[in-house]
């Protein structure tokens, strides 16, 4: 029994809570998790948590933003309870799927304009003004006592400025330079939000002092953190059950379903010394009649899959269309059986429909989703288990031992 540590589990994921805690031969620590009548999450920790260290266990659930929410009140709960140090255990990181993209040193990227339309160098974007050349005589301005400024030399400088050229004297009072810039050019790109960020400086703030979770979406994520964080990968569990569980494992070879997880797969068809194919997604000015191997619904596959076992590798399934696309190209193509692996199946909509009724002999998923409700409604699902991974994790980072050490030893 391991002393002065604590398992919290929150409301997304009590199964494997109770996984976690039976490896570590703990009893999960008791807490009251609900909804007031106002829908304001309540959490109430029964348990002391002072001087020792807590693992909140939390999974994304259908109701990404409540657990979140009910994750971050925790942590603070434990914090302000004088916990010694927390740990915020998320298996499918929440809001990891949205990338954060890379803007031009304004922040604020301009898209190509639309065939036909002609881009002028009037209003581009938002200005750096401390980076963009202006004359003194452009950008002078007067103002009269109460502050407002001048219309008349405004207007002057507006017509010398390239920066503030082809705005209106209206336009500037009433509407903002990013609804005037888009107004006036079609090729311009909106702002987006960037939630990774966002994610990581919430739970900062909370007050997580490490973060443990599996399989990012987007490796990236881990720089946008200040504090420790372990990316965990369940490559060894499926490269595990690719070798002992896998029918004709000789003739098996390894395929990404898109251009975007070929590292990954490929990492796994290195290690189990298999080979590799990927299907790639054309773009639709391409027709077939350039390329015939492109199929109807525009994907093309590299690679002979034809006689073999044919298993796709990915890291998250939410629609599942990639999914079942590619089983159905690659059974076109002559595979004579299609499994997938996924670290992630969120299936959301009609995904667990979709994979029933596509070409794949098999999907296997792992349980950092909880999973009870996709089993019932959905024969070819089969669960992973990667509570002892995780528990594992926990003990080594408890007692100061490596963690890389679980993902070195061979199969």
């Amino acid at each position: 029994m391991v002393r002065n540590l604590v398992v919290l589990g929150g409301s997304a994921h009590p199964s494997l809570t109770r996984k976690i805690c039976d490896y570590l031969d703990i009893s999960p620590a008791e807490v009251l998790l609900g909804k007031f009548a106002v829908g304001e999450t309540r959490v109430e920790i029964k348990d002391s948590v002072r001087g020792k260290e807590v693992y909140i266990i939390q999974a994304a659930g259908e109701n990404i933003d409540d657990s979140l929410v009910e994750l971050l009140i925790t942590i603070s709960a434990c914090k302000i309870a004088s916990a010694k140090r927390v740990t915020a255990v998320l298996p499918l990181f929440p809001y990891s799927k949205q990338a954060d993209n890379c803007y031009e040193r304004s922040d604020s990227p301009l898209g190509k304009a639309p065939k036909g339309v002609e881009m002028t160098d009037s209003i581009t974007l938002e200005c750096d003004l401390q980076n963009t050349s202006i004359s003194p005589a452009s950008s002078r301005t007067s103002l009269d006592a109460e502050g407002d400024v001048d219309e008349s030399d405004s207007s002057d400088s507006a017509s010398a400025s390239p920066v503030l050229r082809g705005m209106s004297t209206s336009t500037r009072g009433s509407a903002s330079p990013r609804q005037s810039a888009a107004a006036l050019h079609p090729g311009y790109k909106q702002w987006q939000a960037k939630p990774g960020t966002l994610v990581a400086n919430l739970l900062t703030c909370a007050g997580a002092d490490h973060i443990i979770t599996m399989d990012l979406h987007d490796s990236q994520y881990q720089g946008f953190f200040n504090i420790p964080v372990d990316n965990l990968t369940a490559k060894s569990l499926i490269k595990r059950h690719i070798r002992y569980q896998l029918p004709e494992f000789s003739s098996t070879i390894i395929v990404s379903p898109d251009a975007g997880g070929a590292k990954r797969a490929t990492a796994i068809a290195d290690e189990l010394s298999l080979d590799f194919a990927l299907i790639h997604k054309v773009a639709s000015s391409i027709s077939r009649e350039e390329n015939p191997t492109i199929a109807k619904d525009g994907m093309i596959l590299v690679g002979d899959v034809r006689g073999r076992t044919a298993v796709l590798i990915d890291d998250l399934a939410d629609t599942c269309e990639t999914l079942t696309r590619a089983a159905r190209l690659l059974k076109n193509k002559g595979a004579k059986n299609v499994y997938a692996f996924v670290t992630h199946g969120v299936f959301g909509g009609e995904a667990v429909e979709k994979i029933d009724a596509s070409a794949v002999d098999k999907v296997f998923v792992t349980n950092s989703v909880p999973q009870e409700q996709h089993l019932q409604r959905c024969n070819k699902l089969e669960v992973l288990d990667i509570s002892t991974l995780l528990a594992e994790t926990i003990r080594r980072i408890y007692y100061g031992e490596s963690v890389s050490a679980l993902f070195s030893r061979s199969l």
